[in-house]
């Protein structure tokens, strides 16, 4: 008999102060790293890449989502009306990938069969299909991408999103509308990537809550106020706000903030699945989770910088030493729940609000 995979959507219970955490083996069951690959990171909104990549009119740039897992060929064009789209990178025709590096083009042309399209994925011509009967149909067209832009500048796709990108975005963007993020510059010197030996999901928990930082991370634990650490939950996302100790390494929050008056070292966005938007008065740290195997994750960080003077400074100082600190104890964790002994445990209600939402969202595509 088949094992039921899916876990009850009342899996979680919603009181806080009750719930017990996700089973173990959500985290050692290969069947479940197999089932959230289209039932939820399918229909999950990813971050693709950011405009400055396309400044211009024909520019264009594959780009594969979630490579190693859902590995989606994907294109981002600026067509010669100036606007930005996102289409499937497959010819319509034999399956042919479209564009393998970025490139300046009126059109695109397979070079499988030489079929054309428009940057906006319109088919233009079909060489050898002149007797073809009922023929082009609008699936000749390359398919257009469900696409969310955060001010011209960060871009996301979904292949089947279950919800939509304001929904995502929205409360991300408002708070922090006075940021100027066109002035944020990508700088790769400070990025990479990392792999955790550990499953996807928890490196995610481990993001989600402060109660670890006094014990795992030292460095961090003397820039923020842990016993001032906040945490707001909305429908597909989190935000934790990390107080600085030191007025001097917080941000300069303009009056239009709704958090004017307060020493804000960090604001640590969590949007669901897999996605962290980490931004202090330096910058910006990204980091992208993508999950690789049920013991194997990815973790793409790319730091965008604003204020290169304030990078060695308060809870952003050393990202990558955090970065170490928390894939050494989630490491363990992964060790810890294939054990005999472990099956759930029970959240802090005064620290764990995040992993809690998390888990109950997960509960709530994995239960479909």
């Amino acid at each position: 008999m088949a094992t039921d995979l899916r876990l009850k959507a009342d899996l979680i219970d919603a009181d806080l102060e009750k719930a017990e955490t996700l089973p173990a083996r959500f985290y050692r069951d290969q069947a479940y790293f197999e089932k959230a690959r289209e039932d939820l990171f399918a229909k999950s909104w990813q971050f693709i890449g950011d405009a400055d990549q396309l400044t211009v009119p024909g520019q264009v740039i594959p780009v594969s989502l979630l490579p190693g897992y859902i590995d989606e060929p994907l294109i981002i064009t600026r067509n010669l009306d100036d606007q930005l789209s996102c289409l499937s990178n497959v010819c319509t025709h034999r399956g042919n990938l479209l564009v393998e590096g970025a490139c300046q083009s009126q059109n695109l042309r397979c070079r499988y069969h030489g079929r054309r399209f428009a940057l906006d994925g319109k088919l233009i011509s079909t060489p050898g299909f002149e007797n073809a009967k009922c023929f082009p149909t609008e699936r000749d067209n390359l398919s257009s991408v469900p696409f969310g832009n955060w001010k011209n500048k960060f871009l996301f796709a979904a292949i089947n999103p279950a919800y939509t990108f304001e929904e995502l975005i929205a409360p991300m963007r408002d708070r922090l509308s006075w940021l100027p993020l066109n002035q944020f510059i990508f700088d790769p010197s400070r990025s990479q990537d990392y792999i955790a030996k550990a499953n996807w999901a928890l490196y995610c928990e481990n993001y989600l809550e402060g109660f670890h930082i006094p014990f795992v991370h030292p460095a961090l634990a003397s820039a923020v106020d842990c016993k001032d650490y906040q945490t707001e939950t909305y429908r597909y996302s989190n935000l934790q706000i990390g107080i600085a100790l030191n007025p001097g390494e917080a941000f300069d929050l303009p009056k239009s903030s709704p958090d004017y008056g307060k020493k804000v070292a960090a604001y640590y966005y969590w949007l669901f699945p897999n996605m962290m938007f980490n931004f202090y008065p330096w910058g910006l740290s990204l980091n992208i989770v993508v999950p690789l195997a049920k013991d194997r994750t990815r973790i793409v960080y790319q730091t965008y910088i604003w204020d290169e003077s304030k990078i060695n400074i308060g809870a952003g100082a050393n990202t990558d030493r955090t970065e170490r600190e928390d894939e050494n104890i989630i490491e363990q964790v992964q060790k810890g729940v294939q054990s005999h002994f472990y099956d759930r445990g029970r959240y802090s209600p005064e620290w764990e609000a995040g992993p809690h939402h998390f888990h109950r969202l997960l509960t709530e595509f994995l239960s479909e």
